[in-house]
């Protein structure tokens, strides 16, 4: 896990904040998730839309890492858990990789762990974000 500062936009924060309210009854392994996304939450710098660099993983970006152990290259889309599917590319915030994406930008490297040990990634290239498009599209 990192402590560096993560970046993200008002919108993106505010909802996110509240996926970790609506907790309801969760598993375990649910909680687990939702205290990470809290702990990011908890250390985010908020910048207004047009602020965000075009690099940074926000909500909706596509991003491509790199496991810097096994030089393994994968592509995701970050999306709300109820937009979730990992066939299509599309990962949930709550998942430990996605909670690990969020608010990093290319180049910066990062430790996680997930269910099955600790992840080295860095983040190689941002295909959409969707702050830097609507920056091009005004």
């Amino acid at each position: 896990m990192n402590s560096r500062n993560i970046i993200m936009t008002p919108a993106d924060h505010e909802e996110l904040e509240a996926v970790v309210t609506f907790t309801g009854k969760v598993s375990e392994r649910a909680q687990t998730e939702l205290r990470s996304l809290e702990n990011e939450l908890k250390r985010a710098i908020i910048l207004a839309p047009d602020a965000i660099p075009a690099d940074v993983i926000t909500m909706n970006t596509r991003a491509e890492l790199i496991d810097l152990d096994s030089n393994e290259r994968m592509e995701f889309t970050l999306v709300l858990p109820s937009d979730a599917d990992i066939n299509a590319g599309k990962i949930s915030v709550l998942a430990p990789l996605g909670t690990a994406m969020l608010g990093y930008r290319v180049g910066d490297e990062f430790e996680w762990s997930v269910p099955y040990g600790m992840r080295r990634l860095k983040v190689s290239k941002v295909h959409f974000q969707p702050e830097a498009n609507l920056k091009r599209a005004a």
